[in-house]
């Protein structure tokens, strides 16, 4: 059975944009205690997709590996 692993992204930063390098993930806003509920966001056929619930803009880039993010530092380390 094959496994698959959602990156999970966060803006501790608080900036507008993040860009990633896959379509689908999970959106925590920040780290904890200033997290909200982890929500799976899916860009599609589309080029970006804004969090729901933190407004972050996330944008993929597709030079970017799957746990990559610009600026730095926004993958949630399990």
């Amino acid at each position: 059975m094959a496994v698959s692993t959602i990156p999970h992204f966060k803006n501790d930063d608080g900036v507008d944009k993040i860009a990633i390098g896959v379509k689908e993930f999970m959106c925590c806003g920040a780290s904890e205690p200033h997290d909200h509920p982890h929500v799976f966001l899916d860009m599609g056929e589309d080029g970006q997709i804004v969090c729901p619930y933190c407004s972050t803009l996330f944008a993929h880039k597709p030079g970017l590996a799957a746990n990559a993010s610009e600026p730095q530092g926004c993958l949630v380390s399990a």
